[in-house]
């Protein structure tokens, strides 16, 4: 039987290797020992206790049947989704009417893999839930009877649709004339875009329910998204986006077919934010996300703080601290106001209320940050070698191995949180993570020169490969 382990959100496996209906048994009877034992008796404004949902993968509505019927079994008050869902409207439900939410997915993982999030209050429950959930395993037989069915329910995703639609000023979104190409990737949040905006407005991609997901990895990396970039160009949309395989995270192109990193996207949302929306608060971000963030914090004399890859950290903080923004590399985007969540659909929608809100163009208001705040030319790259590095001791091991000052740029500082980043007096920076799982180093760099980006990564692949 496998050593279940949450990462950064949530525990995934191979299906039928690792990710077993045995192993599946053995993880909910835990997640319904530690739900028992946290849920409040009073759930006051709440009116359900747990909800169960599940995406367009591979058995995973079975899966998703059978983690319900063992909830229930084991006393607690279940509602099992009928039809996929995204992530999002999951964590929205837990934001909303239950205590707890658990969503059946492997997200933008291969279609190989399948997995299981827990959210709570709109968001990734924290590490030490999971890790007591990882605790709590195999301490009681799972309460399974084959045949033993919850009855399935419709209709709760219009709570998801009002949510995003008071938190992103929709009415002020539809004023925008021109269509809105989407690529669904052929995830679970298929056809959400036409529940909210009118269906000859948007040029949907990949619609079909595809278990393979066409063969692709359902994760909107730039490399995967060409067929989106030519659509928005040939029908001359306003801008295109793209959602993971089970919607939370997304992708923008802009109308002239350019991607739009996450570094930039942030940079848009949070001058919007601060400029016109007049909110003030914490700037957050994950360690892997860029410096024109940090730039429009310090200019706007606001709290910064980077955190550990994984949005969850971000969560986190969102209910201890007065956090403004939130934001991580992978496209993950919260602010004040919303559930602490990725959610591609509620990031569309905003993105179209500031396009209407400004008069500009998604290429305008990237390139009025740039003017403002700097350029950004940010890449990653994933670096097999030759071993899994310990997280712990990779730190240690790599700071030896840099000199004071790399492509003659200084180190101005160095952060050690999650990996090694190193931060140059002009804000530039390169990031070095372990998996910890896989014998992979993910590699990050981001300068105002995309020559600079790429010298910086090599100067990481050829340290690297001199670490033992």
């Amino acid at each position: 039987m496998a050593n279940i382990k949450f990462g950064t959100d949530g525990w995934r496996g191979i299906i039928a290797w690792d990710f077993t209906f045995e192993n599946v048994k053995r993880m909910a009877q835990a997640l319904a020992t530690f739900i028992n034992i946290n849920m409040p008796s009073n759930l006051e404004d709440k009116t359900g206790g747990v909800v169960v949902g599940f995406d367009r993968r591979f058995m995973a509505d079975r899966v998703a049947a059978d983690v319900a019927s063992i909830l229930k079994l084991n006393k607690l008050d279940v509602t099992l989704l009928k039809d996929p869902v995204s992530t999002p409207m999951i964590s929205c439900l837990s934001f909303t009417k239950f205590w707890f939410a658990i969503m059946i997915t492997a997200s933008h993982n291969e279609a190989q893999y399948l997995g299981v999030k827990i959210k709570m209050n709109g968001g990734s429950v924290p590490l030490r839930f999971t890790k007591e959930i990882e605790e709590l395993i195999d301490q009681r037989p799972a309460l399974y009877i084959a045949g033993h069915n919850v009855e399935p329910k419709q209709g709760l995703e219009k709570i998801y649709f009002k949510y995003v639609s008071s938190k992103a000023n929709l009415k002020k979104a539809l004023t925008l004339k021109g269509k809105v190409a989407v690529d669904y990737m052929y995830g679970s949040a298929c056809g959400y875009l036409e529940s909210l905006l009118p269906p000859k407005q948007v040029i949907a991609l990949h619609t079909e329910k595809d278990p393979t997901f066409g063969g692709i990895k359902p994760e909107p990396k730039e490399n995967a998204l060409s067929e989106l970039k030519k659509t928005v160009v040939d029908k001359k949309c306003l801008f295109g986006v793209a959602f993971d395989g089970d919607g939370d995270r997304s992708a923008l192109i802009d109308e002239k077919g350019k991607y739009i990193t996450p570094m930039q996207v942030s940079a848009v949302l949070l001058h919007h934010l601060i400029k016109y929306k007049k909110l003030k608060g914490k700037v957050l971000q994950c360690l892997s996300m860029g410096y024109l963030t940090k730039r429009i914090a310090r200019e706007n004399s606001l709290e910064f703080e980077e955190l550990p890859v994984g949005f969850k950290h971000i969560a986190e903080r969102t209910y201890l601290e007065d956090v403004l923004f939130g934001t991580e590399e992978s496209g993950g985007y919260c602010w004040k106001g919303t559930m602490p969540e990725r959610d591609g659909l509620l990031l569309t929608i905003f993105i179209m209320e500031i396009m209407a809100v400004r008069k500009m163009k998604l290429s305008e208001l990237v390139k009025e940050t740039e003017t403002l705040y700097g350029k950004s030319y940010y890449e990653r790259q994933d670096l097999e070698v030759k071993k899994i590095f310990d997280i712990n001791t990779f730190a240690d091991k790599l700071r030896k191995k840099f000199p004071k000052k790399i492509l003659g740029k200084e180190i101005s500082e160095v952060l050690d949180i999650d990996g090694v980043k190193l931060i140059f007096p002009d804000d530039s920076w390169l990031l070095a993570r372990p998996s910890g799982t896989e014998p992979i180093v993910r590699l990050y760099a981001e300068t105002p020169d995309k020559k600079q980006t790429q010298q910086l990564l090599e100067f990481a692949v050829k340290t690297l490969s001199t670490l033992k």
